[in-house]
């Protein structure tokens, strides 16, 4: 009997991502990747591979999958300019705890460090990586790969979740394996444990059922093992309000009474005794200080990363855990109560609706988005006038439906998320929402969208300026500079890529406009032309932005609640 033929190092990646599960791959090719690739192309009944037309869209894609999905989205690049491109969407990814293995090439083994100037080296690329990832791996042999990809794995299903990468300099990918390599192993479950510390949950326990109106504030986190469930049936059993951050939207449906958005949050943490802090790094989008003030409120701090649990937070209980553990045993030691009576929640609510409809036209093209949307689609918010807005007044119903930029805030990386999103979706559409500034730095992606049928309507708020950047400096200096912006034509850009294309000029024909995309099969693009529009920055966040005065909060929402 014959013995098996060896492996190369590109076969063995590849069936190292097939055994790990990996049944999409976002990439770019090129010449330090030739022999991965030609083992991927031996293998696609197994693994699809998507090609945007630039490398950054390979992790922002890659991210959207994961948060869309909740499966580790994976890219690969080429070493160098490959890894450079690729790193907006890596740290995005970072910023927004999401799973994505992030696969570079690296230049010959012989040069790593050396400085020779061999193709697509740059100083230290390891230190980049290393930087955008809880974890990195540099393969130091063939039979490395295998391995590296099972200790990638392993990482990305332990604590918090962030982007793991590995690097493998293509000699090794061209290279045999020697007989007698390991198998690839299953990723196996991680040794540390996230089991709740009982006196922990005792004195959380006690001071939740003490307080006289306790608040529950959560965060992304709360996705990461599916712990929405045990959110809801804690905070039900308590009848404390929820609000939810930026991150977090989506934990608990809108329609649910308990619900709340971070301006409806500024309302109940005026007169919250104690909160209890779920998955949330909570600390200000500027300062590094914690979202909300400790004067006069005893917090609770349930998080599976210890970082997000110290100073300059000032938690009375600090419990590292994981939330689908640890709430669920909270909610045993808690006595049933009503702490807001179902009029005081609404109260609130509407409270806070009725601040979001001041914001015209922002939020009539929100309203509009949403009533043609069906309640599972997915929504990639933006940074831009009306995505600003849909931060708080986008009614989300569904987990993993609502995608935001996470603090790192990059301009441009919703259309290729959305992507992403759209490959792990299973068919249900993919909303986009986008300015016309923030477009321009993946238009080249209406190409990628045509090319694989993508279900995604990509809104365009076309102003001809970086809208948010001109706001600030009319409020701030009376004066404008370097905002305005050339565009093209964006429906012959549409036409171009085979695009189909739709312009609307008011809430109520982007509603029809969004209502007949939802019966395309592939991308539509939707341009609505805007003006100048009114600031909704003095509603965003549980405090407002330094040097803004929010609307006053409605009167005590405690009243006669129920003990």
């Amino acid at each position: 009997m014959s013995s098996p033929t060896p492996l190369t190092g590109g076969q063995a990646l590849a069936s190292s991502l097939v055994q790990h599960g990996v049944k999409d791959l976002f990439l770019i090719p090129g010449i330090q990747l030739d022999w991965a690739v030609d083992a991927l192309r031996q293998r696609q009944r197994e693994l699809r591979l998507f090609v945007p037309r630039h490398e950054q869209s390979t992790t922002y894609m890659a991210d959207g999958y994961y948060r869309a999905s909740g499966q580790v989205g994976t890219a690969m690049v080429v070493p160098g300019p490959g890894a450079l491109n690729a790193g907006a969407g890596l740290a995005t990814a970072y910023a927004s705890n999401s799973k994505v293995l992030f696969i570079s090439g690296q230049i010959h083994s012989s040069g790593v460090g050396r400085g020779h100037g061999l193709l697509h080296e740059i100083k230290d690329q390891s230190g980049f990586i290393r930087g955008l990832t809880k974890s990195h791996h540099f393969v130091e042999s063939p039979a490395e790969i295998p391995p590296a990809i099972d200790a990638a794995f392993a990482e990305l299903s332990a604590g918090r979740p962030r982007p793991v990468g590995v690097e493998i300099p293509h000699d090794f990918l061209s290279s045999q394996l020697p007989s007698g390599t390991p198998e690839v192993r299953a990723a196996t479950a991680p040794e540390a444990s996230f089991e709740p510390d009982a006196a922990s949950l005792d004195r959380a326990a006690a001071l939740l059922n003490q307080a006289k109106l306790p608040v529950i504030y959560v965060g992304g986190g709360i996705f990461a093992t599916n712990a929405t469930a045990a959110l809801q049936t804690l905070a039900e059993k308590i009848g404390a309000p929820v609000v939810m951050s930026d991150n977090g939207r989506g934990a608990l449906s809108d329609r649910h009474p308990l619900a709340m958005n971070s301006l409806a949050g500024r309302a109940v943490f005026q007169h919250a005794d104690v909160v209890l802090v779920v998955g949330s790094r909570f600390i200000d989008a500027l300062m590094p200080t914690p979202s909300w003030p400790a004067k006069g409120i005893r917090y609770i701090h349930l998080n599976i990363d210890p970082a997000d649990l110290g100073a300059p937070r000032s938690p009375e209980v600090a419990i590292t855990a994981d939330a689908a553990v640890a709430l669920p045993q909270l909610a045993e030691r808690l006595a049933p109560r009503q702490a807001l009576a179902a009029s005081q929640l609404q109260a609130v609510r509407d409270w806070a609706l009725g601040q979001i409809e001041k914001v015209q036209p922002q939020a009539a093209y929100v309203a509009a988005i949403r009533e043609a949307m069906a309640d599972d689609a997915i929504f990639v918010n933006e940074l831009t006038q009306v995505g600003y807005l849909a931060r708080i007044a986008f009614p989300i119903y569904e987990p993993r439906t609502y995608i935001g930029p996470g603090y790192q805030g990059t301009l441009g990386y919703g259309f290729p998320v959305a992507l992403g999103a759209a490959v792990a979706s299973q068919g249900r559409r993919v909303v986009s929402i986008t300015g016309d500034g923030g477009f321009g730095w993946n238009l080249q992606e209406l190409a990628t969208a045509q090319r694989y049928r993508l279900p995604v309507t990509l809104i365009v708020f076309n102003d001809g300026h970086y809208g948010n950047v001109r706001a600030i400096q009319k409020r701030e200096f009376g004066a404008e500079v370097a905002v305005e912006l050339a565009n093209p034509d964006f429906e012959l850009l549409a036409k171009a890529f085979g695009v189909a294309y739709a312009r609307a000029d008011s809430p109520d024909t982007l509603r029809g406009a969004l209502r007949e995309a939802n019966g395309h099969a592939g991308p539509v693009l939707v341009e609505v032309k805007i003006g100048v529009v009114p600031s909704p920055w003095h509603l965003l966040r549980l405090q407002p932005m330094p040097g803004m005065s929010g609307p006053a909060a409605p009167a005590n929402p405690l009243g006669e609640a129920a003990s």
